[in-house]
């Protein structure tokens, strides 16, 4: 059979455009293909590889069956007769050294996506795109192998590349499905472990060598290759948090973040000083989180990254756990077990930028293709990234369907999103002449706007109890108001504000806090325009800002005591607390990357008084209802004196649906006797905390526990107590009913 015979129906162009490998359906060309010839009925097999010299057909149960080269680029074909479509065969390639290879070639199985998918992916709307893109373990007729698709609408050609194929990008070239972008191939054979990348070759036929977006897995940096992981394999053991999950309104509950970078809260001196795995840190921290009465870790990045320096904020691997720690599968036994515990996960998500890293996403296709083409636009010049392109329906798509992979195959609880401030204005951390206005003439990112809305009514219509946070730092309104009434459809807000004006005051020496006493009371005024999140991040302890007890002043007493008033403040001020690892130790230093937290410091008695008085707090806050159950409400707090600046004496009432706790800062070193303050109950309160108990490190000045309520009208109130105020210390009060109460 002639050699124009066997290429019969397909024109000499496509014929070049295969061998050189820029056709953007090889399928049509390559594979089993039904056939006549000379009144025979078949099939003809067709196999391209463009360093062989010869190729055969094998068919379990018969003779190999020599093909024909029919193009000196590699391209072979053969007619087999009484041949019928679906019969399994593999080719073998032989090359001019004697060595051959043998492939279950792609090019025989049918797309592995429908157009109802490339439908909702070219509208921005498909919510599980993570389940269609990337690389799938898929049986495509009656073959185990994996499923590759990548969007790449501007490139000539897109291949898959690994180890199973010499990482030569002309040997598995995909097709492209239509006018979607998105190239596909299965290749049978492939199991999980598999690194791979695609091979991209542009409009300018530059070859680009890029991971996968899409990747579940990396390899461990400084490689960078993606990874094939079966996300369906691990067995979850958390059914029980995740029954009661979607009953949970956090508003109305204790929210105490500790937030993490698990690179650094411990590590291993004496094996060189090595991470622990995810299955290591797992328990250890699940113990020390549950010690301190926090409900919830967030962890700083976990998604992939090249430079630990980042901390995990320039991410290049969106949808894979960073392998600094372990596989998915590692990540997915430590959510597990912090839920089996009763500890929330919150990730850090950073859908504002990306790293200039040209293995990843910059210029994926040889275009700006998840950036803006005008670095006007594009790039965030302060931090060295670029900016996503929200303006592509495609772009939007990849960050809602991340956040939502997240919540769905890690059972991740909620979201952090940082930079968000970022997003909103066009024109932050940009001079005039620097940035382009929107349609209007403001600095509103009008995009950006519109994703937040179409990410928050995902997130909570999708993942009922699931919570989105963001970490925005200007007077933006409605960042947690419902985007159908014009917000921006958060569950939470980081109150900046708040840890401004509070760090600012409590770095003032005393003696001068009576002019400030207005940086603490403040944020009442605005306290329930969001629902607010109360940080003390780890942006407040780098870069030289020193740990938040060393921001005190005062000595080494004075600051302990200092650092236990401002966090008894913050236990007690309306709003869930985020408090960054290490402030519980006492720590002197602060964070630093490429260390493990002080350890040490919990065998020295004097941090441990102070660990004694977190422990405490924490426990307080979760058992008392008050602190935390009309969060969202004024109702659940009122004041009892916020302008006594010549002392500097703030106090004020947490109301309860049931139950309220008086709480007294007095916030100078001077102790204040026969301190009067209005109370809302006749009988007599108890002290749940003295800040200044010499179990916590104090002088042991106070109340010997408890004070009687007199009819003594203070306040607006009918009846009043007379306080002995310890030095730079709170004190909580719980109402005990009864006069004359004994402990």
């Amino acid at each position: 059979m002639t050699r124009g015979s066997l290429l019969k129906g397909i024109s000499p162009e496509d014929i070049e455009r295969l061998v050189r490998v820029e056709h953007p359906d090889p399928h049509s060309i390559l594979g089993m293909h039904p056939y006549t010839a000379k009144d025979k009925k078949g099939a003809v097999v067709r196999a391209f590889h463009p360093e062989a010299i010869k190729a055969e057909v094998l068919i379990e149960g018969k003779e190999p069956f020599l093909m024909e080269k029919c193009h000196p680029g590699g391209l072979f074909a053969c007619f087999i007769s009484d041949l019928t479509l679906g019969v399994h065969y593999r080719i073998r390639f032989i090359f001019a050294d004697g060595n051959d290879w043998e492939s279950n070639t792609p090019y025989r199985f049918l797309p592995t996506l429908g157009d109802i998918d490339l439908y909702l992916a070219g509208e921005g709307t498909h919510h599980r795109l993570y389940e269609r893109l990337g690389a799938h373990l898929r049986e495509m007729d009656g073959v185990k192998g994996v499923s590759f698709t990548v969007w790449a609408p501007n490139a000539k050609r897109a291949s898959v590349v690994g180890n199973f194929n010499q990482w030569d990008g002309r040997i598995y070239p995909m097709r492209q499905m239509g006018s979607s972008g998105i190239w596909e191939l299965f290749v049978p054979g492939l199991g999980p472990g598999t690194p791979y990348k695609y091979e991209i070759k542009t409009l300018n036929n530059e070859l680009r060598l890029k991971t996968d977006p899409y990747a579940f897995a990396m390899e461990v940096r400084p490689k960078t290759a993606s990874v094939v992981w079966d996300t369906e394999a691990y067995q979850w053991n958390d059914d029980k948090w995740m029954a009661s999950r979607s009953k949970r309104d956090l508003r109305h509950q204790p929210m105490a973040i500790y937030e993490v970078h698990l690179g650094s809260w411990m590590r291993v001196a004496e094996e060189e000083n090595r991470w622990l795995t995810y299955r290591e840190i797992a328990p250890r921290l699940i113990e020390h989180v549950k010690q301190f009465g926090f409900t919830h870790v967030e962890l700083m990045p976990v998604a992939e990254h090249p430079f630990d320096g980042s901390w995990g904020y320039q991410v290049a691997g969106y949808y894979a756990p960073t392998s600094r720690f372990g596989n998915p599968d590692d990540f997915k036994y430590f959510v597990d077990m912090c839920h089996q515990h009763g500890i929330g996960v919150i990730l850090d998500w950073v859908p504002a930028h990306f790293p200039k890293d040209d293995y990843s996403l910059r210029l994926f296709d040889g275009t700006a293709l998840y950036e803006h083409l005008d670095p006007v636009q594009g790039e965030h010049a302060e931090w060295g990234t670029l900016i996503f392109n929200l303006g592509r329906n495609e772009v939007c798509n990849f960050l809602i369907a991340n956040a939502l992979f997240w919540l769905d195959k890690y059972h991740i609880d909620g979201l952090r999103v940082d930079a968000v401030a970022s997003m909103l204005y066009l024109d932050y951390g940009k001079q005039d002449g620097e940035w382009i206005p929107n349609q209007y003439g403001g600095n509103e990112n009008l995009e950006a706007i519109e994703f937040f809305r179409k990410l928050n009514e995902a997130v909570y219509g999708l993942f009922p109890g699931c919570f989105t946070v963001a970490e925005e730092s200007t007077a933006w309104s409605g960042v947690t108001s419902p985007a159908h009434l014009g917000g921006l459809g958060f569950g939470f807000k980081w109150d900046m504000g708040w840890m401004h004006d509070t760090l600012l005051y409590f770095s003032k020496d005393p003696v001068h806090r009576k002019y400030h006493l207005n940086n603490l009371t403040f944020s009442m005024m605005y306290a329930y325009s969001e629902n607010f999140v109360l940080p003390f991040s780890h942006d407040e302890v780098v870069y030289g800002k020193g740990s938040l007890l060393r921001k005190m002043p005062g000595d080494e007493w004075q600051k302990r005591a200092n650092l236990k008033l401002l966090l008894g403040y913050m236990y007690t001020h309306p709003g869930k607390k985020l408090l960054f690892m290490g402030t519980e130790l006492a720590s002197w230093d602060e964070w630093y990357h490429e260390r493990g937290l002080d350890w040490h410091l919990r065998s020295d008695p004097t941090c441990q008084a102070f660990q004694r008085f977190m422990m405490d707090l924490g426990k307080l806050y979760l058992e008392h209802p008050a602190l935390w159950e009309l969060d969202p409400s004024p109702e659940g707090f009122s004041w009892i004196d916020c302008n006594d600046s010549e002392a500097s004496v703030i106090s004020y009432i947490r109301h309860g649906r049931e139950k309220h706790l008086v709480c007294v800062f007095n916030l100078t070193p001077v102790p204040r006797h026969n301190y009067r303050i209005g109370v809302p109950e006749k009988g007599s309160y108890r002290e749940q905390i003295n800040s200044d108990s010499i179990y916590y490190g104090g002088s042991d000045l106070g109340n010997e526990g408890y004070v009687e309520v007199e009819e003594i009208p203070c306040h607006g109130l009918s009846q009043s107590i007379s306080l002995t105020l310890p030095p730079l210390a709170c004190l909580i009060l719980e109402p005990a009913g009864i006069a004359n109460c004994e402990s």
